[in-house]
Formats: structure tokens, C-alpha cells, sequence
């Protein structure tokens, strides 16, 4: 480690902030029969987290994979409410529990360039866990996003954030990707897009800007 020396410091951004032009978002089986066996949160809250990190990606242009497993035979088609934020996308259907081990996957993620992996899906403790680890081993830099993620008990859930936190992944939350993507309300291009993503999904903050519309116009100007 280089000696510090306060001459060196500047008014600039860590290179280890997530940004719209380093990361790619991978969702992970976020389908009903996988929302059935989670009991590690309020499901409806794991759903509003997951739509509000899908909109966040959309908002800033950031690619996204999007990841099944056996949705024909046993957990069904894509989120719903996923689904319409990415009508577009060619979803991989899997049938590794690991989509590391899809060449799908792995392919489509290489195909972006980027190195900053942001991660969501169900469960925790499997889907989220085992392509973690993997991508963590071929030096990516993982994000996972604990309350678009859940896992079949609350412990289950908490265990697996440690262990993929343990082998070098960064525990976030959705709202903390939208706001590091923006970072600067003086970005004029998403604070608009930004805006109504925390009025639609952000709960009381969400309420807050509905208020500071109502009586203050709403704008950091």
C-alpha cells in the first residue's frame, strides 16, 4: 500500500462504484415457483426490490442477462412484472442450478465487457451462491442485491450473503444501485427516470418526493 499523502486526494469518484458504463445486471430465477419457497422476506417486498432494480437498469442502459431455470417443466415463466420491464430480452432457460455452468450465460455476460456482475434471484442459498462463487473465481467483481434476493428461510438467506461476502462479493441493496448509478442529482438526463423509480418502488422516500412535488416543486435544481 502506497504511503498516503493528503496532496494526492481530488474530488473524484472510486473506481469501485458501480457504474452505468462497467456493470452488468444478471437475473436469476426470479419465477413463481422459487417466490413459493421463499421465507426469508415478505415476497411482495422481494418483488418491488427486483422491479425496482430492473427499472434502475433500464434507466441508465445497463446491460442485463436474464436467467430461468426449468421454467417449462417445474418453476414457470419469468416474473411477470419483470417480464414487462424487459420485453425484449431473450431469457436463458437453464437447467444447471449454477447458471455459471451455462455457456449461455457466461457468454452473454463476457459479450458486455464489463467486470462489475450486480446479482438478484432466488434462492439465496443456490441460484445466487453458486454462480457467485464461480464468477468471484475468474476474477469478476460481484454485487449482490440482498432484498431483490431471497432464500427458503431467513437464515438460509442471511448464511449464503455471508458466505459470497466472505469469498470477496459486496452486499448492496436495490436502492443503493439506482442512487450509485445516478450519483449526482445534477445529471438532468436521469433524474427524471430516477425520480419516478423511487416514487414507484422506494417506499416512504418514495412518499417524500411525492410530497416535496407537492409543496416545493420537487427539483434539486
Amino acid at each position: 500500500m502506497s504511503e498516503f499523502n493528503p496532496l494526492n486526494v481530488k474530488a473524484e469518484p472510486s473506481g469501485d462504484l458501480i457504474t452505468p458504463d462497467n456493470s452488468v445486471f444478471l437475473f436469476v430465477d426470479h419465477q413463481p415457483q422459487m417466490f413459493f419457497g421463499v421465507g426469508s422476506d415478505d415476497r411482495q417486498s422481494i418483488i418491488n426490490a427486483t422491479v425496482g432494480l430492473a427499472k434502475a437498469a433500464n434507466a441508465f442502459g445497463v446491460p442485463v442477462v436474464v436467467t430461468t431455470v426449468a421454467a417449462e417443466s417445474f418453476s414457470g415463466h419469468l416474473l411477470p412484472a419483470l417480464a414487462e420491464v424487459f420485453p425484449d430480452a431473450k431469457v436463458i432457460d437453464r437447467t444447471t442450478m449454477n447458471a455459471w455452468e451455462d455457456d449461455r450465460v457466461v457468454e452473454a455476460i463476457k459479450a458486455t465487457g464489463r467486470r462489475k456482475i450486480v446479482l438478484s434471484g432466488l434462492w439465496t442459498e443456490v441460484c445466487l451462491v453458486l454462480p457467485a462463487l464461480s464468477a468471484l473465481s475468474q476474477d469478476y467483481e460481484v454485487y449482490v442485491v440482498a432484498d431483490a434476493s431471497g432464500g427458503v428461510t431467513k437464515a438460509a438467506h442471511e448464511h449464503a450473503m455471508l458466505r459470497m461476502t466472505k469469498a470477496g462479493a459486496v452486499p448492496v441493496t436495490w436502492i443503493q444501485v439506482l442512487l450509485e448509478l445516478q450519483r449526482d442529482w445534477a445529471r438532468g438526463e436521469t433524474y427524471g427516470p430516477v425520480t419516478d423509480i423511487v416514487k414507484a418502488h422506494g417506499g416512504a422516500y418514495g412518499l417524500g418526493l411525492h410530497y416535496a412535488g407537492d409543496f416545493i416543486g420537487g427539483h434539486a435544481g
